[in-house]
């Protein structure tokens, strides 16, 4: 038997064959505005209720902010930091700013993978996390895009390494085929890529698992919304991509 992790994304599990194998680290790749956050915030925020806490790295945006997006859903994460069982690891700030001195965990150099490094590790263990996510990944090999295999390894290393099942979300341009730098879907355990696509005068999002190690999975693209609760993903329904789209 396969030890899993449901994600709780109504649809997602499903897919996944039941979640995703423990201990895996998974790429979240996708372009701008097909809800890698939010899916990474629902992830976490799914665990909290399950009893499983969490760690979420913010490279991308200020920890405060991040707190507001995931209260917008109405995950308000600010009662688990209380009891211990949620912490935000700044990696944005450098510590800059009045709201910056009050984070427990902060990386005063965000380019320094190594200090990145220690922090998590101090508040993986500090919370006793069981789920992990880094967003966004790419923000630490950028500009150094031969990094970016060796970053993730390293990421992969100490996150299965401490027992969490983590997600590392992955910028890619919208005309990007890859999965967000050079080696990288080779290092993670699985890739699930998130798109959006016009169809006929509208925008549509869908999903597909492209590997996922330990499990067996769908095959198939998925469409999925966004809805003031979070994702929901159409496990039933499949979107063919060609010269028409079909949903």
């Amino acid at each position: 038997m396969v030890d899993r992790v449901k994600t709780g994304i109504p649809g997602m599990d499903e897919i996944l064959n039941g979640g995703i194998p423990r201990r895996n680290v998974v790429l979240l790749s996708g372009g701008p505005g097909t809800g890698k956050s939010i899916f990474s915030y629902q992830y976490l925020w799914n665990g909290l209720r399950q009893g499983e806490p969490g760690v979420f790295v913010a490279l991308e945006e200020h920890p405060v902010q991040v707190r507001i997006n995931m209260s917008q859903f109405g995950w308000d994460v600010r009662e688990y930091e209380r009891q211990g069982m949620f912490a935000v690891v700044d990696a944005f700030t450098s510590g800059i700013g009045e709201a910056a001195k009050k984070e427990r965990y902060v990386v005063t150099d965000p380019e320094d993978v190594g200090l990145l490094v220690d922090a998590l590790k101090e508040a993986i263990r500090d919370v006793g996390a069981k789920r992990v996510a880094i967003d966004s990944v790419s923000t630490l090999y950028l500009a150094k895009p031969a990094l970016a295999r060796r970053t993730v390894m390293l990421l992969k290393r100490v996150l299965s390494g401490l027992g969490t099942t983590s997600i590392l979300v992955s910028q890619v341009s919208v005309t990007e085929r890859g999965f967000g730098g050079p080696g990288v879907e080779h290092a993670a355990d699985g890739i699930i890529r998130l798109d959006l696509d016009e169809v006929n005068g509208e925008l549509v999002r869908s999903l597909i698992v492209w590997k996922m190690r330990g499990t067996s999975h769908s095959m198939r693209r998925h469409p999925f919304e966004i809805t003031d609760r979070g994702i929901i993903v159409y496990h039933d329904r499949v979107v063919k991509v060609g010269r028409r789209y079909e949903v």
